[in-house]
């Protein structure tokens, strides 16, 4: 949305969605009723496009869906932490993919911070939703391990993909020469990537080897088992 920047340019058909935001506000609902940018701006950050796929050659549009790499490896994250908890029971969905999405929203918006405007109240919304469904998996027959490990990995791909150029380096441009930034990224954002890229590879690598080497995860934490089932009087997570 930063690079559509509706409010910044005239359109046709009609104002800007949500105008409040300025830059971030969305392409009038006659152009996309999703709320979300021109197909100009997708098509500049790598939308699929069999004509430029084929006759111009550019197949890296094949590869650019981000959110599609954060999904399935966050599904496959879940996967891995609910296979180290999980033993007398089975778990199926794409819940864990889903929380992967969360993760890495919340992520994006911690390593971008100096582009986002209405920071806290962003920040708050989000951690609102995140604790909210996290709680629901407390309840009987719901397998949160497949949840906080999907969030887990997708808040690291967060910072390793969805990293983004600093405001000012964004605007530099539009100001004088003396005034410029060199650097594209701030020092936080390197540092994130870099810890997060080593935290992932070693979190994927040693969770896969765990269970093929009948590791049970109960016997290392035995206080786990309360971040998917916490019995009450009303239920017992016994089965």
């Amino acid at each position: 949305m930063y690079v559509n920047d509706c409010s910044g340019h005239r359109n046709p058909y009609g104002s800007c969605v949500a105008g409040f935001l300025r830059r971030f506000s969305f392409q009038p609902l006659r152009e996309n009723h999703l709320l979300g940018p021109s197909s100009s701006t997708l098509q500049k950050l790598g939308a699929l496009e069999w004509d430029k796929v084929v006759h111009q050659h550019q197949g890296w549009r094949l590869v650019t869906f981000w959110i599609g790499i954060i999904y399935l490896l966050s599904g496959f994250g879940g996967s891995i932490l609910s296979s180290l908890f999980i033993r007398n029971s089975i778990s199926v969905g794409a819940s864990g993919a889903l929380f992967g999405l969360l993760g890495a929203m919340l992520s994006e918006l911690i390593t971008n911070w100096t582009i986002y405007t209405n920071k806290a109240s962003s920040l708050f919304t989000l951690l609102v939703i995140i604790m909210f469904n996290l709680a629901v998996g407390i309840l009987p027959h719901v397998d949160n391990y497949s949840h906080i490990g999907g969030f887990l990995t997708g808040f690291l791909l967060g910072f390793v993909l969805l990293i983004q150029p600093q405001f000012i380096w964004l605007e530099g441009h539009n100001l004088p020469p003396t005034d410029r930034v060199k650097s594209k990224y701030m020092a936080y954002q390197y540092i994130l990537w870099v810890m997060s890229l080593i935290l992932l590879g070693i979190g994927l690598i040693v969770g896969l080897v765990m269970p093929f080497r009948g590791v049970n995860g109960n016997d290392h934490c035995h206080w786990c088992h309360y971040l998917s089932c916490l019995p009450t009087s009303r239920w017992s997570c016994r089965n």
